[in-house]
């Protein structure tokens, strides 16, 4: 609804025609002046695979820039019809390299497409995002939804913090050392073993209601959550 009214204001915008009706091509993203450009060191998070409506499957590649020392995200977005199965990803969770990113026109830019790869990046932890024991871990979804509240899936890295387990078998992100006792609720089944395991730092998608797990950083090294 929000989105559909926005439209009808300015049925020019970039953003939301390729949201409502048809999107840029590859070459027209490339070719923008204006486009913002992003060359850095990228981390392959996970990725999430979703059946549409009218036949197709879109296929999001979500990408950590492991230069900056405030999280910053990028997705890779595909589409591609149901009946073709599903395809090989030119990219697998804990993959590295360096690359030059184009990011699509938005208010919040996350879709890019890579215009220039330039080789393998070594492996390692996730830069320090010097998390403070009082920071939202909803924040970043807070300052998305005032700039364009059509987006579904918003990408997260909250700090430190445990996965546990209720009663009634829902899984949990919960926050570590925090007096307010910030708890999470996750989409889908925990992997057992992941139960009660310091994170330092997870990625994760929240769409508003619930979280769908990336990767996270741990004593143990990345763990793949995706």
């Amino acid at each position: 609804m929000l989105l559909a009214k926005a439209w009808r204001s300015a049925p020019d915008d970039p953003e939301l025609k390729r949201l409502v009706s048809t999107s840029e091509t590859r070459e027209q993203v490339l070719a923008n002046p204006d486009a913002r450009q992003v060359e850095s060191f990228w981390e392959v998070l996970g990725e999430k695979i979703e059946s549409r409506r009218d036949g197709l499957v879109s296929h999001s590649t979500w990408l950590l820039d492991l230069k900056s020392t405030t999280p910053q995200f990028a997705v890779l977005l595909d589409y591609f019809p149901a009946s073709a199965g599903r395809r090989s990803n030119a990219f697998a969770p804990g993959d590295r390299f360096d690359a030059r990113l184009v990011f699509y026109p938005s208010r919040k830019p996350l879709r890019a497409l890579v215009a220039e790869r330039m080789g393998e990046v070594i492996s390692g932890a996730w830069p320090d995002f010097s998390f403070g024991a009082a920071k939202d871990p909803l924040a970043t979804h807070a300052s998305y939804q005032d700039a364009a509240p059509w987006i579904a899936d918003c990408p997260l890295m909250l700090p430190p913090g445990a996965i546990l387990v209720d009663d009634r078998g829902t899984g949990w992100w919960q926050a570590a050392d925090d007096p307010q006792g910030i708890a999470l609720p996750i989409a889908g089944a925990v992997n057992q073993t992941l139960l009660g395991l310091d994170l330092a730092a997870t990625a994760a998608l929240w769409d508003g209601a619930r979280l769908d797990l990336l990767a996270a950083q741990s004593g143990f090294g990345r763990l793949d959550l995706s």
